[in-house]
């Protein structure tokens, strides 16, 4: 109402969007609230005529005009730059007022912003806040309009939590969600009348299709990645289920303090809000272990040091090395220790009447390794050409010469299978990986394969399939996989399994293996990511189903995203869930690594 109050027909009012906000419906309430009409267009490809046609009517009737999304539709920017400056040069209506919103992008244009009035809209932080924000801006014809009050204010409660919940979660990183979405205002306005309508219209409740609207259509709709559809669908059957309404004051976590008020007015679930503890809130509060918090204020350091270190100066101290002195001693000690290609043209002919589908898989590793190994020396030896004035110095010299400096891996190098370790670990592991491969040529088929160790791991498990297929006459789309966890070390293993193989060096974050009753457990304060034993992926013709197993997602390494090339999720691991049921670990995060960041 402030800004309203400076504004004028002259002076377009922009909304600066932030992840979650949505300042729609705050914009259709003020209009209502002041007596004028509205109309709103989400801009995108092909809306450039009808949004020039609703702002000239608008200027001419008095209406207020609102472009929601200006980001998607940067290209028409200028044209409306053009508009705004021809319409502020004439008479346009006293009430009219042009609304706009967007995402900060570089190329909006700077006579709009010059022009306007700016306002951010951050969303609220903690699940305080947010429960007080959506309870506050609304009101009692909202609270009472359903025909089932009793029902209607416990699930609207639940869903105001759900609302939050999904909210505060990204705060977790990938242990809250993979992929950060923009859940916002509109989501839960669309999920609230949902509940009013079907409550009225159904005698009972008609639990299955509230939670497939919500899970699957409204909000799941913005969720792209499966494990976190699961984690979704995980929370909606426990705030939207007959306890919420049979049970008085249902718990929403295993924290005493939340839980769903008794029926009341408007009035005392505000009050109840109120009476919430202020502060962080508590990792359990959204089923998260206390180790949650550790990890999600790690990620934050890392990603101030690393910033920190950006802007350091490339200059030295005196007595001390210079960067290009430095550069040039890292580049030789690299040189030294990694190894020259494999032989594969010889090792290809020891093979050429081995058509298993594991030496396939052999032969594509060296000699994708091989092609990194020439890569590192050729990078190497141009960037000491060029620290010597040898050779010109380009973009991507200049990014490996940073990259050793730094201690990081040069993205040259970083191709063939993706890591988040610095240069140092980053070395040692190569060379562990090119170890496994001479072990395997010189060796033999390892007893133990260290998965973690394969530029495509995921060709390897099928490799392993294709051979049990063979072996056992069975199509391929027939198997499926069965998880063993061993209970032995690597050296106890004399011979190899009749069907797969024994696969050792995964990591699990977000929980523990309890070596001695073979199931998961909570980790240790600190403890945020353990080794687990060896296991062994066993293909199998027909599943046992079992319960109280988890499907616990293996990903390459710990963004669990990966990138549009390589993705980073490779298939369900199934492990024994324990005292607790699986949809704890679900809500835990609970993954296998194949590698850590460290």
């Amino acid at each position: 109402e402030l800004i309203l109050r400076d504004s004028t027909a002259y002076t377009p009012i922009i909304f600066v969007l932030s992840a979650g906000s949505d300042p729609t419906s705050l914009l259709k309430s003020l209009a209502e609230k002041v007596g004028q009409e509205v109309e709103d267009l989400s801009l995108g490809a092909g809306q450039d005529v009808p949004a020039t046609l609703m702002l000239e009517k608008g200027i001419r009737s008095g209406n207020w005009v609102f472009f929601a999304n200006c980001h998607l539709s940067i290209s028409w920017m200028p044209s409306l730059e053009q508009l705004i400056e021809s319409y502020c040069n004439g008479k346009p209506h006293k009430d009219f007022r042009l609304w706009l919103s967007c995402m900060p992008h570089p190329s909006f244009p700077i006579p709009i912003l010059q022009r306007s009035l700016k306002i951010t809209t951050e969303p609220p932080t903690g699940l305080k806040a947010n429960l007080q924000r959506l309870y506050n801006n609304m009101t009692e014809e909202q609270f009472e309009k359903c025909g089932k009050p009793e029902f209607y204010k416990k699930l609207l409660f639940s869903l105001v939590w759900f609302h939050a919940v999904l909210l505060e979660r990204r705060k977790f990183g990938s242990l809250g969600w993979n992929i950060p979405y923009g859940f916002n205002f509109s989501d839960f306005s669309v999920c609230e009348n949902i509940l009013c309508l079907y409550l009225d219209e159904y005698e009972e409740v008609p639990w299955d299709a509230i939670r497939y609207l919500i899970a699957e259509a409204n909000y799941g709709g913005r969720v792209t990645d499966n494990q976190d559809r699961r984690l979704l669908r995980c929370c909606v059957n426990q705030y939207f289920s007959e306890d919420v309404l049979t049970i008085p004051n249902f718990q929403l976590s295993i924290l005493p303090t939340f839980y769903v008020p008794d029926d009341g007015t408007l009035q005392s679930y505000r009050e109840y809000i109120k009476s919430l503890p202020t502060g962080p809130d508590h990792p359990e509060a959204f089923g998260q272990h206390p180790n949650a918090d550790m990890a999600s204020h790690l990620n934050e350091t890392r990603i101030l040091l690393d910033t920190i270190l950006s802007l350091q100066p490339m200059t030295a101290q005196a007595g001390a090395k210079t960067p290009e002195e430095l550069v040039l001693d890292s580049c030789a000690q690299l040189q030294e220790q990694v190894p020259k290609p494999m032989d594969l043209e010889k090792i290809s002919k020891d093979n050429e009447h081995n058509s298993s589908p594991l030496s396939v898989v052999l032969l594509q590793e060296i000699a994708r390794y091989n092609f990194l190994i020439v890569k590192i020396h050729e990078s190497l030896i141009d960037v000491q050409n060029g620290v010597k004035g040898l050779v010109v110095i380009t973009k991507e010299l200049e990014e490996v010469f940073d990259s050793i400096l730094n201690n990081r891996v040069p993205q040259l190098w970083g191709t063939a299978y993706p890591s988040l370790k610095a240069l140092g670990p980053w070395v040692r592991d190569f060379l562990t990986r090119i170890d496994q491969l001479r072990q395997w040529v010189d060796e033999g088929v390892p007893k133990v394969f260290w998965l973690g160790g394969f530029t495509f791991p995921s060709g390897f498990l099928t490799a392993l399939l294709q051979s049990s297929a063979r072996r056992n006459g069975i199509p391929i789309d027939h198997l499926t996989w069965e998880f063993i966890v061993m209970n032995q070390e690597e050296s106890s293993i004399q011979v190899y399994p009749k069907e797969g193989a024994y696969i050792k060096g995964l990591f699990i974050e977000g929980a523990k293996w309890d070596y001695d009753n073979a199931h998961l457990i909570e980790p240790k304060p600190m403890e945020l990511t353990s080794a687990m034993p060896i296991i062994h992926f066993k293909p199998v013709d027909k599943k046992r189903s079992m319960k109280a197993l988890y499907a616990a997602p293996l990903y390459m390494y710990p963004i669990r995203t990966g990138s549009r090339e390589r993705p980073s999720y490779m298939l369900n691991v199934d492990l024994k869930a324990g005292s607790k049921d699986p949809n704890h670990w679900t809500k835990r995060g609970v993954a296998l690594l194949l590698a850590l960041a460290n």
